[in-house]
């Protein structure tokens, strides 16, 4: 089965939510759908940005996943650039 993730960034929290729920929820959303493989939160280009990978059986079951947590994480905070990308080989590309 492909590997994906998904990645946004994540901006202001919404009044009352704990930093340490945003990574969480955002992979109990996709294992709501699917098999998570890992998750971890980086800083790129100074903003917090984190990182869902899991499994899917196709590009279309996979932007379900990645709608999924694009709607719960913006449920606790401003998002930006969200994206999902499949592994194909050793590099991942736009899904």
């Amino acid at each position: 089965m492909p590997s994906y993730r998904v990645s946004l960034a994540v901006g202001l929290l919404q009044p009352g939510v704990d930093p340490a729920d945003v990574l969480p929820a955002a992979a109990d959303a996709a294992r709501e759908l699917t098999t998570v493989e890992a998750y971890d939160v980086g800083v790129v280009r100074g903003r917090a940005r984190i990182t869902v990978r899991f499994d899917a059986p196709d590009d279309a079951a996979a932007h379900r996943v990645a709608d999924a947590v694009q709607e719960r994480v913006d449920a606790l905070a401003d998002t930006f650039g969200g994206q999902l990308t499949r592994r194909w080989g050793n590099r991942w590309h736009a899904a």
